[in-house]
């Protein structure tokens, strides 16, 4: 069973996620269905996208999810977003779940939880004009009337940085950081109190992402917003972050406030994610990848699921899987080396 990380005391939980796990299950095709009657055993694949996360996203803080490629951390965000939904573990929206929330409360929870996603191009309708991608949202569920659309799309687009006069165009006649800008406005236009950004800024070029990373920071100050910001880029989310949740694998491997964990990683991961960073000191090091390549999630290795790729890694590791051990204010990590005696 997972530990709940928890939020300051102080900060009242916007969005609280217990035991979420995903799994996405390919079934058997004809073939493999007449082998079975036929004496086979194939049996269905199941890939174990998120497993047991708990964390609570308090009102007003970013917090960064990072890890490798097809850690989950993706799949975890499009579940808080409510774009597919979690195989085990409740989600609570202001304390409550879908479940217990009146028909205006879960409308509430709908429009105010809003995602941004990795590729513009490819989330952008490309037969809708930027005034209807835009606006359409806001006034299909009330938030605007139909005639002031023209106007409310104008002043989203100058808060994040376009032209109004563009409205008109399509989003092929836009550069990549200005689709980027035009999804984030879409997703302003719900009013919504939080953002899932998946990997928002990773497409665009190192200087653009510097503005939209800039942009995020002001809308976050101008509208009260929280994120929950998606980047396999450590350098990106210690820019923007208050708390970093570190995912291998479809476990939430280190919790902690940003400066804790640039400062005092304590999961053999998150040193190694650290060790890779690019820094600018005169200071000369041996670049060392972390060893071997992330295991299957149709089949994950038994108890820790680092093990294969940890240095440190003992006879405990294979087969008991670490909980999530509280090691200080905010800082958990799940790793068998927190519990060795001083």
């Amino acid at each position: 069973m997972s530990r709940t990380l928890q939020a300051p005391p102080f900060a009242a939980p916007l969005l609280q996620l217990r035991g979420i796990s995903k799994r996405f299950t390919q079934p058997l095709d004809v073939a493999a269905r007449i082998a079975n009657l036929l004496g086979a055993h194939n049996k269905a694949s199941v890939v174990h996208a998120v497993d047991d996360v708990s964390l609570d996203i308090p009102a007003g803080e970013v917090i960064g999810v990072v890890g490798e490629s097809g850690c989950g951390k993706s799949t975890l965000g499009r579940i808080i977003a409510g774009i597919n939904p979690p195989s085990a573990g409740e989600l609570r929206y202001l304390g409550k779940t879908t479940a217990e929330m009146t028909h205006a409360e879960r409308r509430a929870f709908n429009l105010g939880v809003q995602m941004i996603f990795q590729n513009p191009m490819a989330s952008l309708n490309p037969r809708m004009r930027v005034l209807d991608i835009i606006g359409e949202a806001p006034v299909v569920h009330g938030i605007v009337p139909a005639a002031q659309k023209a106007a409310y799309v104008a002043g989203l687009m100058r808060q994040v940085g376009l032209d109004p006069d563009y409205a008109q165009r399509y989003p092929h006649q836009f550069s990549g950081g200005q689709r980027q800008r035009i999804g984030i406005a879409r997703a302003l236009a719900l009013k919504p109190r939080l953002i899932v950004c998946d990997e928002a800024v990773a497409a665009l070029d190192v200087s653009i992402q510097a503005q939209v990373l800039n942009l995020f920071t002001a809308l976050r100050r101008e509208f009260d917003l929280t994120y929950l910001f998606i980047s396999h880029n450590l350098g990106v989310v210690g820019h923007i972050a208050d708390r970093v949740a570190v995912m291998y694998l479809g476990r939430v491997v280190e919790m902690a406030p940003t400066d804790t964990v640039f400062s005092r990683p304590s999961h053999p991961y998150t040193q190694a994610l650290l060790s890779e960073l690019p820094r600018l000191d005169t200071a000369r090091r041996a670049y060392q990848p972390i060893k071997g390549e992330l295991p299957s999630p149709l089949a994950p290795p038994p108890g820790c699921t680092f093990h294969p790729r940890c240095p440190h890694a003992m006879p405990r590791c294979k087969s008991e899987a670490p909980l999530l051990r509280t090691l200080g204010p905010g800082h958990a990590s799940a790793c068998h080396l927190n519990d060795a005696p001083a």
